[in-house]
């Protein structure tokens, strides 16, 4: 059999190394226009990120615009101020016209309300989104606000300032089509005739409308998404990822896309990635995030906006590509066949040569293939995430501390440092609760000040709450003489206390602390220098005798000091003692009462509701 020759083993040779050497061009070509298409794939989303995330914050400007426009009508700033007034009518009226042709020109506007400082927040205007339609809500639907961020944070803004909250679901009830909703909220004040806050203006915005807008150049296969700057997704592809954290599970853009760390760690702008460089994050998939700044200018919030396209768009021209490649690789693998055959008998000397070129192409191929910027990026990633744990862990601490601090405001009122009424409340529940176990009993005491409204109108509010002050320390003076574990004082508000005594001695020493109250504050007071009188009435309810719970001891001791008061019994009295007195009717006074003409013109406004107050916020009459 014979041996093939050194032509045949050449012209092969040479067909071998035409045919390698026309589909490693072509491999390369399509490599090439692979990664150069990703590339400005990436750089073409990223500026569509940035463009949208410019739309975004023009549009919040352009609502800010139109809450500052509204805020500032000369009826807005009359409505809030002279509510309820005479002429507030017809402002109202035209005012309520402008708040809905506002709402029928922006559908993505939710709600548009008026809220005035006084009365707890109360809204004097408002327009909800009923499916399409704007619905002006009627009087008896309005609703008190004031305990809200959006209108307290907007009445501490300077004129003009703006207030924009988180985005976060609207869990208000009858909020119409809003509740339910991812909603943006914007606020600014409200400035009357005489230049004082008078109110605030809110917008409450539809963020999916709002971002249906923005992206109505995007093509349709383009998906958003949104997250705050803890990582919450609040735009996603998959509509069940957002708001985790109003489910009680929260969903992070750092896991989904570990790459975006750098963003929430504020280390880095934008961030670009691709499903052929990141395959585990960016599967399939094209994607560009970029952080921008939200809210208060010289604030620290920010959001991460981010645009997704899929890789096989991006790579429908590679595809084509890849095919003609295939074509022109077989036909110059034929080419290279023949020309190989042709030029074989000419190209039979330098074997060392081709030998040599093809063993130094193969080690050029083996040394090209050596990941070594994989170390570098591991190791950068490394100590984003170290970085990332200590931002974390100190601001976590200063969460807590700042929880510390809401949970003390919460329980007690600012103006005197007493416990207030939700933390009495949930004392007292809890010492019915024992004293029905162990068998124990328990006196509660209510307080009313004298001659307080008088002293506010006559010298001012500034006057009046240190008055509340000054009792609040006269009160607990008082109580610190022989108390026991689990006694305490707290302030309803305005001018009203409430005193818990515990134990088996309470029905006893009830009596005791009341007269040491009555003698602690018909002392006179020095206030600027001032001497003052202010008295108190007190009203006593015992447990069980007088209720079993917490709302009928409230109850029955306000009964007590109503009588009390009345000047048709002592300074104080036991509930008991009223039903005794009802029972057997009026008696002659004794000379422990009062004079019933002088004391009346002493008392308080008996119109005030005695359970409305709001703690915390001053005394009675300066509550807005």
């Amino acid at each position: 059999m014979m041996r093939p020759g050194l032509t045949f083993k050449l012209s092969l040779l040479l067909a071998c190394i035409g045919v390698v050497a026309s589909g490693a061009t072509g491999f390369y070509a399509y490599h090439a226009n692979r990664t150069m298409l990703v590339h400005e794939a990436e750089q073409n989303l990223l500026t569509s990120t940035e463009l949208l995330g410019e739309r975004f914050s023009v549009a919040i400007d352009d609502v800010a615009a139109d809450a500052q426009v509204l805020a500032m009508l000369p009826s807005a700033g009359e409505v809030a101020q002279f509510d309820n007034g005479s002429g507030t009518n017809a402002a109202r009226e035209r005012l309520a016209k402008v708040f809905g042709s506002f709402m029928a020109n922006h559908p993505e506007y939710l709600q548009i309300r008026l809220i005035a400082r006084q009365h707890y927040g109360r809204e004097l205007i408002r327009f909800d989104r009923n499916a399409q339609n704007a619905v002006r809500v009627e009087a008896s639907g309005l609703q008190e606000k004031g305990q809200f961020a959006y209108v307290f944070d907007t009445l501490a803004l300077p004129p003009r300032g703006i207030y924009i909250s988180p985005i976060t679901v609207n869990h208000e009830h009858g909020a119409h089509s809003a509740e339910g909703k991812p909603t943006l909220r914007l606020g600014t004040p409200v400035i009357g005739a005489d230049g004082s806050v008078t109110g605030v203006l809110v917008i409450d915005v539809d963020l999916a409308s709002l971002l249906k807008v923005l992206q109505v150049d995007l093509p349709r296969n383009y998906h958003v998404y949104l997250a705050n700057e803890w990582g919450d997704f609040l735009i996603h592809p998959d509509a069940a990822q957002t708001f985790g954290f109003d489910r009680g599970r929260r969903i992070l853009m750092q896991d989904s896309f570990p790459a975006t760390v750098p963003l929430f760690a504020q280390s880095k702008n934008d961030v670009l990635m691709n499903g052929l460089m990141r395959p585990h994050q960016a599967e399939g998939r094209v994607l560009a995030f970029i952080r921008r700044p939200f809210g208060v200018a010289d604030g620290n919030r920010f959001i991460v906006l981010g645009l997704a396209k899929p890789l096989s768009d991006v790579l429908a021209g590679a595809t084509l590509l890849g095919d003609r490649i295939v074509r022109m690789v077989l036909v110059s693998s034929v080419l290279a066949f023949l020309l190989a055959i042709v030029f074989a008998r000419a190209l039979t000397q330098p074997l060392h040569m081709l030998a040599h070129a093809a063993t130094h192409f193969f080690a050029d191929h083996t040394m090209g293939a050596l990941p070594l910027r994989r170390t570098d990026e591991i190791g950068v990633l490394a100590r984003c995430f170290d970085r990332m744990r200590r931002e974390i862990r100190s601001q976590l601490d200063v969460l807590h501390n700042k929880q510390h601090e809401l949970v003390h405001l919460a329980s007690h009122d600012a103006l005197t440092g007493l416990p207030n009424r939700m933390m009495f409340a949930d004392r007292l529940e809890a010492a019915i609760h024992e004293a029905a176990s162990a068998g124990e009993r328990l006196a509660v005491l209510f307080v009313d000040l004298d001659r307080f409204k008088q002293i506010n109108d006559q010298y001012g509010h500034a006057v009046g709450d240190r008055v509340l002050a000054t009792v609040a320390r006269r009160l607990q003076a008082v109580l610190s003489e022989g108390q026991s574990e689990g006694d305490m004082v707290a302030r309803l508000g305005g001018d009203e206390f409430i005193v818990l005594i515990k134990g088996a001695r309470s029905t006893e020493a009830a009596p005791g602390i009341a007269v040491s109250i009555i003698r602690a504050l018909n002392d006179t007071l020095l206030i600027d220098g001032q001497p003052m009188l202010v008295g108190a009435s007190i009203g006593i309810s015992h447990y069980p005798a007088d209720g079993t719970s917490a709302e009928a001891l409230l109850l029955n001791a306000d009964a007590a000091m109503y009588a009390a008061k009345s000047g048709e019994h002592a300074s104080w009295l036991h509930y008991q003692d009223l039903l005794d007195a009802r029972t057997r009717g009026p008696r002659p006074q004794s000379a422990g009462q009062r004079d019933s003409s002088a004391h009346n013109e002493q008392a308080d406004d008996e119109d005030t509701d005695r359970f409305g107050s709001a703690p915390g916020l001053g005394n009675a009459d300066t509550v807005l």
